[in-house]
């Protein structure tokens, strides 16, 4: 049986600025982490996102990696990321986003 591959379009919650951490928390708590749990994959793709805040990857994110021990990580690939969003990964609680597909 073939996985069935989820895209979230984070322009659609966040518009061309991710910068609202309650945005982000929500979208963890209510997207990503039912489908972490049930070890569906993710994409995320910042397709028309111009800018990220690391407190909105951090809040987005850093939960997940942390209580699932980096599991996470296997589960979530991230698409469309300009240079600016690449580098709002890069922090030092964020490490091992690799699989970031541009």
């Amino acid at each position: 049986m073939t996985q069935k591959i989820k895209t979230i379009y984070l322009y659609k919650f966040v518009g061309k600025f991710a910068e609202d951490k309650d945005k982000a928390k929500s979208m963890r708590q209510n997207i990503l982490w039912p489908h972490v749990k049930t070890g569906r994959t993710l994409v995320l793709d910042f397709e028309k996102v111009e800018d990220a805040t690391q407190s909105f990857i951090h809040a987005l994110l850093s939960e997940l990696i942390r209580e699932t021990r980096g599991e996470a990580l296997d589960l979530i690939y991230f698409k469309n990321c300009n240079e600016t969003v690449k580098r709002m990964m890069e922090g030092k609680e964020l490490e091992g986003l690799g699989k970031i597909l541009g």
